[in-house]
C-alpha cells in the first residue's frame, strides 16, 4: 500500500514530466524556420521558459461577426503555430496547454504573424483546472465489487437491484448521470453555493438533484441506483475535491494527427436552450448541402430549430409547429427545487420536442417531433383495416415526424402510430425510426416517396414487431409466441425490444439498433421476412474474452459492421459475418450466447476509476454518448472510421488501425457532443473542402465554461496535412 507521501511524490513526478515532456529545446536546436502567414491567417511561434512550447493549443476569439467565432489549432515539434481561414474582425488570441495556464489575450488580426509566451502552471493544483472532466470524475469511488450482487438492509446493504458492478457502473454512465451530463466539470465536481448550506456532502448532492426542469428525470435516475450510498459516493467526491484533492492521472498533449486538427465555433441557439443534435448534409451523399446551413434539434428546451451559416457566420431559430393545441409541454414539468442558475423560472417551453434531424435526398430536413396528445389515430388502432394494425396495433405514440423544406420554407406534419426517436434513410428513401428503447413494440418507417406523392401519413407508413425465427423456417409465422410466453419449438416468438438508434445497413437492406439495458445489445431487423435478431454484448461469457455493456449510440460501415458507443467506456464493432452457429431455431432466444464471436471490444483512453486496472470492463472514466461511422471519408482519417463521442474528454475519439485519435476541443472546456456527421463541401479542395460537424452542449450550456449565459455551439473539425498548413 502506497503512502500518502508516496503518492504526492508520484504525482509531482508526474506533473513535472508534463511540463518539461513538451518545450523542444537544446543547445544544438537549429532554429524554427519562420512561419508562412497568408492574408487570412495568424501565425507564429509559441515558447515557455524552457523553449519551443510543442502540443499546446492557440486560441482566437472574435466577437466582431454576426455570431461568436473561434478557431483553435495546435503548436507542432517546434512550438509553430498557423490559424488558418479567418475572416476579417479582431480577435483574442491565447496559449492554453496541459501543464500551463492561460497566457495573457493578445490583439490581433488576420495576415499578421504573432509570436506567444505559453505560461507554465505554478502547481499541479492550478494545471488541473484546465484537465478534461474525466481526470476529475475518476476519483469517484465505485463499491468494490464483492458488494454484489446486492442482498438488501439484511445483507450486504446493497439495493438488491444492482446484481453487478457494472450495472452500477451503467449509471453511473452513459444511461444515467452522462446521458445529460459532463460529470467531472467544474459546474458538477463543486457544490454551488446558491443551493444554500449542508451538513454533508450527501445532502448538498440530494438537493442539487432537485434543481429545475431536470429535477424529475435526476432524482429518478438517482433512484436506480442504491440512493443512499450512490448519494454519499458523490458527497465524498466533491468534499474530497472541495478540500484540495487533484486527479491521479496528467493528460496528455495531443501528438501525431492530432496536432493537425483545426477546430472552429460558432455560437447558436439561446443560455436557456440546450442542444441535443445537429445536421450538415444526407450520410449517403455528403456533397448534398455543400457550403449550406447547418440546423439543430433542442428536444426538450424548446420548439425552435436552431441554424447556422458557416459561411456568412450568422446563426437564427426556425419555429416548429404541432398540429393539436392540446399538445403537452416541457414547461409543466415539475421543479422539485430552485436551479442554481434559473431559480423557480421554467426555461424549457417544449411541445414538438425536436429530435435527430436528417436530410433527404431534396435538402429537406425531417425531424422527429411531437405533433400531438399521445392517443394514435382510429387507423392504428385494433379493428381498423390497416394491414398494420392488423398485426400489431398501437393505441399510442408519444412522438412523430415532420419536414421542412428550406426551398418553400414549409412545415409539414406526419402522424405516426408509433413512438419516434431517431431517424436513418436507407437507399430507397424509406425513412426508418427507432422507438427510443425501452418497452415500445415495434419498428416504424415511412416510404418518404409514396408520401411524396399522396401526403397520406396512413397510406405511407409501416411497422412491425420483433419476432424471432425460434421455429427455424426462415419466415414470420402468424400465431407466435407472446413475450415472456412459454418457449414452443413449433411458433416462433415476440420480443418486446425497442430499439433505440437505428441504422439501415447498405451491404443487405436490414436495420439494426441498440438494445438499452444491462449488458443490452443490437437488434436486427429483415424488412424483406419480418424476422429479428438480439445480440447480446458479451458480459463474463466464457465464449469469448470479450467483454462489455450497455449499448447507448450506434451506427453501421458500409459494408455492414455495427459500431456501438458502450456505457462500460468502450466501442464495440459487430460483425454478423463472423457468426458460426445457424441463426435460426430455439437457441435465438438465448441472447447472450447468439454470436458472441462476432463482437470486438476496443477500451477508449483515459484514466481508470479508484481501484480499478486498466483493460478491466467499464474501468475507464469515458462514458461515449453516440458513435457515427464516416462511410465516405468526410474526415480524412478514411473510409469507414468510426467515431466515438467523447463526453468526459471534451473530444471526439476516432478509432483508426486500431488506434485512437483524440480530437479534443479545450476551449471552452466542456465540449458534449451527442451527435456528429461529416460534410464534403468541395470534393478537389482537399483538407478544406471537408470536415466534420458536431454538437457542443449538454443540458445545461451554463456549464460551459464562462458560466451563465453560454449558448450552445456548432463545432467544426477539419484535419489538415501538418499544423502549419493553409
Amino acid at each position: 500500500m502506497r503512502t500518502k507521501t508516496a503518492i504526492t511524490g508520484m504525482l509531482s513526478a508526474s506533473f513535472a514530466a508534463l511540463l518539461c515532456a513538451a518545450p523542444i529545446t537544446s543547445a544544438s536546436a537549429q532554429p524554427a524556420a519562420a512561419v508562412r502567414v497568408q492574408a487570412s491567417d495568424i501565425g507564429g511561434t509559441v515558447t515557455g521558459a524552457k523553449g519551443p512550447e510543442a502540443g499546446v493549443w492557440v486560441i482566437a476569439e472574435t466577437k466582431d461577426l454576426p455570431t461568436k467565432f473561434v478557431k483553435i489549432v495546435v503548436t507542432d515539434d517546434q512550438g509553430r503555430y498557423l490559424l488558418p481561414d479567418l475572416p476579417k474582425g479582431t480577435y483574442d488570441v491565447w496559449v492554453r496547454g496541459y501543464g500551463l495556464i492561460d497566457s495573457a489575450k493578445v490583439k490581433s488580426q488576420p495576415g499578421k504573424t504573432l509570436d506567444l509566451k505559453a505560461v507554465a502552471a505554478p502547481d499541479r493544483a492550478a494545471a488541473a483546472q484546465y484537465y478534461p472532466a474525466q481526470y476529475w470524475y475518476s476519483m469517484l469511488k465505485v463499491p468494490a465489487a464483492n458488494l454484489f450482487p446486492g442482498t438488501g438492509p439484511t445483507g450486504n446493504n446493497m439495493s438488491q437491484q444492482m446484481q453487478d458492478q457494472g450495472m452500477w457502473l451503467r449509471e453511473l454512465k452513459t444511461d444515467g448521470c452522462v446521458a445529460c451530463h459532463q460529470l467531472g466539470d467544474k459546474a458538477t465536481r463543486t457544490i454551488p453555493t446558491a443551493l444554500g448550506h449542508f451538513d454533508s456532502g450527501a445532502a448538498a448532492w440530494e438537493r442539487r438533484l432537485q434543481s429545475g426542469q431536470a429535477s424529475g428525470p435526476m432524482m429518478g435516475a438517482i433512484g436506480r441506483f442504491d440512493t443512499q450510498r450512490a448519494l454519499a459516493q458523490f458527497g465524498d467526491w466533491t468534499d474530497r475535491v472541495a478540500k484540495g484533492e487533484l486527479p491521479r492521472m496528467d493528460p496528455p498533449r495531443p501528438a501525431g494527427v492530432e496536432r493537425n486538427i483545426v477546430v472552429t465555433e460558432w455560437d447558436w441557439n439561446t443560455p436557456q436552450a440546450y442542444l441535443h443534435d445537429e445536421i450538415a448534409t444526407d450520410k449517403r451523399n455528403p456533397t448534398l448541402n455543400a457550403h449550406g446551413l447547418i440546423y439543430g434539434a433542442t428536444e426538450a428546451s424548446s420548439d425552435y430549430i436552431p441554424w447556422l451559416d458557416p459561411v456568412d457566420n450568422k446563426s437564427g431559430l426556425l419555429k416548429t409547429e404541432f398540429q393539436d393545441p392540446k399538445t403537452p409541454t416541457t414547461k409543466t414539468d415539475p421543479i422539485y427545487g430552485a436551479s442554481a442558475y434559473w431559480g423557480e423560472q421554467a426555461i424549457w417551453d417544449s411541445h414538438t420536442v425536436t429530435h435527430n434531424p436528417m436530410y433527404d435526398e431534396k435538402g429537406r430536413l425531417w425531424l422527429t417531433a411531437r405533433i400531438r396528445p399521445q392517443a394514435d389515430p382510429a387507423f392504428c388502432k385494433a379493428g381498423s383495416n390497416n394491414p398494420y394494425a392488423k398485426v400489431l396495433p398501437e393505441n399510442r405514440s408519444g412522438r412523430q415526424a415532420e419536414v421542412y423544406d428550406p426551398k418553400t420554407r414549409k412545415i409539414d406534419m406526419v402522424d405516426l402510430c408509433f413512438s419516434t426517436h431517431h431517424l436513418q434513410f436507407d437507399k430507397n428513401e424509406i425513412l426508418w425510426f427507432s422507438s427510443g428503447g425501452g418497452n415500445n413494440d415495434a419498428i416504424g418507417w415511412l416510404d418518404v416517396k409514396k408520401w411524396d406523392a399522396t401526403h397520406s401519413a396512413e397510406a405511407s407508413q409501416g411497422w412491425a414487431p420483433f419476432v424471432l425465427d425460434t421455429n427455424g423456417n426462415g419466415k414470420r409465422d402468424d400465431g407466435w409466441v407472446e413475450p415472456k410466453g412459454k418457449m414452443d419449438p413449433a411458433k416462433d416468438m415476440r420480443v418486446i425490444t425497442g430499439i433505440y438508434s437505428v441504422s439501415p445497413n447498405p451491404a443487405d437492406g436490414s436495420v439494426w439498433g441498440t438494445l438499452l439495458g444491462f449488458p443490452g445489445g443490437l437488434v436486427r431487423f429483415d424488412p424483406k421476412t419480418q424476422l429479428s435478431e438480439v445480440y447480446e454484448v458479451p458480459w463474463k461469457n466464457a465464449k469469448t474474452k470479450e467483454a462489455g455493456f450497455s449499448p447507448r449510440g450506434a451506427d453501421i460501415s458500409s459494408d455492414g459492421v455495427v459500431w456501438s458507443a458502450l456505457a462500460s467506456g468502450d466501442l464495440a464493432s459487430f460483425d454478423r459475418r463472423l457468426c458460426k452457429g445457424p441463426l435460426k431455431g430455439p437457441a435465438l432466444a438465448d441472447f447472450q450466447n447468439v454470436c458472441p464471436e462476432g463482437w470486438k471490444i476496443y477500451h477508449m483512453p483515459g484514466p481508470v476509476f479508484d481501484g480499478f486496472k486498466a483493460g478491466d470492463p467499464g474501468a475507464v472514466a469515458e462514458a461515449p454518448y453516440y458513435d457515427w461511422v464516416d462511410q465516405h471519408n468526410t474526415s480524412g482519417l478514411g473510409a469507414n472510421t468510426p467515431i466515438a463521442t467523447g463526453n468526459e474528454s471534451d473530444s471526439l475519439e476516432a478509432l483508426v488501425n486500431g488506434k485512437w485519435v483524440v480530437m479534443r476541443v479545450p476551449y471552452p472546456l466542456g465540449f458534449f457532443a451527442k451527435n456528429l456527421d461529416g460534410r464534403i463541401d468541395d470534393a478537389n479542395g482537399g483538407w478544406k473542402g471537408r470536415g466534420l460537424w458536431s454538437t457542443f452542449s449538454d443540458r445545461a450550456p451554463t456549464h460551459i465554461e464562462g458560466g451563465k449565459g453560454q449558448t450552445s455551439k456548432v463545432v467544426h473539425f477539419q484535419i489538415r496535412p501538418n499544423p502549419l498548413a493553409s
